[in-house]
């Protein structure tokens, strides 16, 4: 459950190990291809002032396809930065790559993090013109935390209750796919299968299971998947420690049943976080399901 992935890989992000490239963005190498912006606020609860970074292609008028990137960290810790390295990636291949900053735990519990993404995603469209974007193209992704969060958003279309006050309310904070790289799916069933449940998600849900019971379940997308949720790709290592592998097979097996569009990637014996061929095969994943899901078709 963590999110901050064992293997040395920063900030909860599995494309990380995936780029090749250092954590910090100052040290990120930006083509001539790409435009990088760093810092631009999306929206303002409690003062916090929340930022993106944001990637898109130099050449082209557009309208591109969107990916949001959501970092990880035990929804306690994590930053944006981590993803600048894949959002690049990503612009380097015909999208608009966003990372965004949430508000953490324990100041801020669930459902403020889902509240974030959902203005993050708002925010993108009220902005399509300016940053050439399809809003009808608007994916996303995260690794653990953000992994959860992104599944979040493809299960949660048109819940009011969990857009927040985060600005654009005129706006959807519909996604077209999700890529969810191993985040949990079912808070009740955490504890006993994650080295640190008990520590991380009685901070972000006000309580353990026992204490908070209703509210891991409101919190977990399993809970919240109908035949309207968002296609899905899924990947997941078989040897995970922190976010059990069987989150993974519940929400495919319920996206299946509601007769979603879903797929699972599973990397044989990978833990919390990939390098080496695991990084390889889930990069190559998440670019082709992007590919099919937000480029061969308009949705």
């Amino acid at each position: 459950m963590r999110l901050m992935p064992r293997l040395g890989l920063a900030c909860g992000c599995a494309f990380l190990a995936m780029s090749g490239l250092p954590v910090l963005a100052a040290d990120i190498k930006v083509p001539d291809s790409v435009i990088f912006e760093q810092g631009v606020e999306y929206s303002n609860p409690d003062d916090q002032h929340l930022q993106l970074d944001i990637a898109r292609p130099k050449d082209g008028a557009g309208p591109f396809p969107a990916v949001l990137c959501i970092h990880g960290g035990g929804f306690r810790a994590g930053n944006r930065q981590s993803y600048d390295a894949l959002c690049i990636k990503l612009a380097e291949r015909g999208y608009v790559a966003a990372t965004m900053t949430y508000r953490l735990a324990p100041k801020y519990q669930f459902p403020a993090a889902v509240h974030d993404t959902k203005a993050a995603v708002r925010w993108l469209r009220a902005n399509a013109a300016k940053y050439h974007i399809d809003p009808q193209r608007i994916g996303t992704t995260g690794g653990s935390a953000g992994g959860h969060l992104a599944q979040f958003l493809g299960v949660t279309q048109d819940v009011p209750q969990f857009e927040g006050t985060g600005g654009n309310p005129e706006q959807s904070s519909h996604v077209a796919c999700v890529v969810n790289v191993y985040g949990p799916s079912d808070f009740t069933k955490s504890y006993g299968k994650s080295v640190d449940a008990a520590e991380v998600l009685p901070l972000w849900l006000g309580g353990n299971l026992q204490q908070e019971y209703r509210r891991h379940i409101v919190a977990s997308p399993l809970y919240w998947v109908t035949p309207d949720a968002a296609p899905t790709l899924c990947i997941h290592g078989t040897d995970d420690k922190y976010v059990a592998y069987e989150q993974a097979t519940w929400i495919v097996d319920k996206l299946k049943a509601c007769t979603v569009d879903v797929e699972l990637l599973t990397l044989e014996w990978a833990g919390h976080g990939f390098k080496g061929a695991d990084a390889e095969r889930a990069e190559h994943a998440l670019f082709d399901f992007f590919e099919r899901h937000l480029k061969s078709k308009s949705k």
